[in-house]
């Protein structure tokens, strides 16, 4: 059968045209695919880039509000004593790792539900959700118990010491209850981004952390009628906001008029069909996030035997990359949307296009924060501590970050392409090889075999995350994601 041409187009270029002077034609989705993969005649640049970022603006608001919210959260921790940054900082990882599962799961879920928005099956998307929602609730009450009862030897593992065991031991506790709630949000913001409503996620999300931080503000100093709680009244707070993350995510599926309406009976039907595919995807994103866990648990852990002013500056500077992160989960998650409807509608020419037009605006606000961080890193660092060694040192790391983030946006949103479209197991291939094995080997050989110290420990995630961009970034242009099926 001969191949099929796609309709000429004013998008097209006409033959003799010269190509626009390359740093334009770098962002116009016309050049992105070739004219002979083109199964449409829909790549006018106002259209491309106003329907992404249409999805990608809640998305983008509310993972960076999130981000700039627990900045803020770790400022008011960080006034009650110098060792309450690092003690909350020791349970990242435990809870992380838990965590992952869950996150596992919501992946999943935005992927299979985009697949079938894409295919038109409306009832499909439901039924996924009704199917993986019990288990979810399942597997976060199992981890609660896990952790209540485990709490101490846990956080004595990853190196609590007698001046931060105490407020760890407490806050941990009290979060990993909230794991419940959370699980449910997770998975139905998931569901609500795979179909495209990228709103209701950044209001629910947005929401429970502003609630989180009013309940900080009462209850860590213990303002008005509220008891002066420190460390337990920061984990309290973040209950709290789970809390409310969980209501109003489960009102907003219970409308009849919207794509997503979750009916009690489908609570009770787990179908081998419909979470077949989920599983799927899930694997390959469970053990994406358990090496990735695994590996920041081990660097956590080996960063932790510096000491605790070491493990402080390290943790702000964590924090900090943490919140230019945000910037490539929130243009991901609008990506993985769309190449998941795209793949379903048996358009992979726009999906790749998607792919594309997200990583360039990556560049854009990743050159923006890099300048930013690069000029204003010790007033920033200054926000969190007033020990002289903790400043110089996290000042000094700033200039790492500004580097990193260059490639971590990169990979990011090369890494939700992939996702979006179910190729997750990949993903789990080299977060093993990278973050599971190269970044906490090499840290503990330049941090005790050579005199860099903490700086070591970042020179490894640099090295860790230019490998990662590169790898996603060759499977991103193979293009084998998109021939995957769900």
């Amino acid at each position: 059968m001969n191949e099929q041409k796609p309709p000429s187009s004013p998008d097209r270029v006409k033959t003799g045209e010269k190509p626009p002077f390359f740093p334009l034609r770098f962002f116009l989705p016309r050049y992105m695919v070739p004219d002979s993969r083109k199964l449409g005649d829909d790549f006018g640049t106002k259209q491309i880039y106003l329907t992404f970022l249409l999805l990608a603006w809640p998305a983008l608001a509310e993972q960076v509000l999130t981000g700039v919210i627990n900045f803020v959260d770790t400022l008011m921790v960080s006034s009650v004593s110098e060792t309450a940054v690092p003690a909350i900082g020791l349970t990242i990882q435990p809870r992380m790792i838990f965590q992952v599962v869950l996150v596992a799961c919501a992946t999943a879920v935005t992927a299979v539900v985009a697949r079938r928005k894409g295919q038109g099956d409306r009832e499909g998307a439901n039924r996924v959700l009704g199917a993986m929602l019990p288990i979810v609730v399942g597997l976060a009450a199992a981890f609660f118990v896990i952790s209540w009862f485990f709490a101490t030897p846990i956080l004595e593992f990853i190196g609590a010491e007698a001046d931060t065991i105490e407020d760890a031991t407490s806050y941990y506790r009290i979060t990993m209850f909230g794991l419940i709630f959370l699980g449910v949000s997770l998975t139905l913001n998931g569901a609500q981004r795979g179909s495209g409503n990228t709103r209701i996620a950044m209001i629910t999300t947005v929401t429970a952390n502003l609630v989180n931080c009013l309940f900080n503000a009462l209850l860590i100093h213990g303002l008005w009628i509220f008891p002066r709680l420190e460390v337990a009244g920061a984990a309290i707070a973040t209950v709290a906001g789970q809390f409310t993350a969980m209501v109003i995510s489960i009102v907003s599926v219970r409308r009849k008029n919207g794509y997503l309406f979750l009916k009690l009976s489908l609570l009770i039907k787990i179908e081998r069909k419909v979470v077949g595919p989920v599983f799927f995807v899930m694997s390959g994103a469970l053990f994406e996030q358990l090496f990735l866990r695994i590996g920041f648990f081990t660097f956590a852990k080996l960063v932790a035997g510096l000491g605790t002013m070491d493990f402080a500056a390290h943790q702000i500077s964590m924090t900090i990359l943490n919140l230019s992160f945000t910037v490539g989960d929130g243009l991901a998650i609008a990506s993985s949307a769309l190449v998941g409807q795209n793949l379903g509608m048996k358009r992979p020419d726009r999906a790749l296009v998607f792919g594309k037009v997200a990583q360039r605006i990556g560049l854009g606000f990743a050159a923006v924060l890099c300048a930013l961080f690069s000029i204003f890193r010790r007033g920033i660092i200054d926000w969190f501590t007033n020990d002289p060694e903790v400043l110089q040192k996290g000042a000094n790391i700033m200039l790492l970050i500004a580097v990193i983030l260059l490639f971590q946006i990169q990979q990011v949103l090369f890494g939700g392409t992939l996702r979006g479209a179910g190729d997750t197991r990949f993903m789990a291939v080299v977060s093993l090889l990278t973050i599971g094995t190269l970044r906490p080997g090499l840290t503990f050989v330049l941090m005790y075999f050579t005199p860099l110290g903490l700086y070591g420990a970042w020179i490894a995630v640099l090295t860790d995350q230019i490998i990662r961009a590169c790898f996603a970034c060759i499977r991103f242009y193979r293009g084998k994601w998109a021939k995957i099926e769900l």
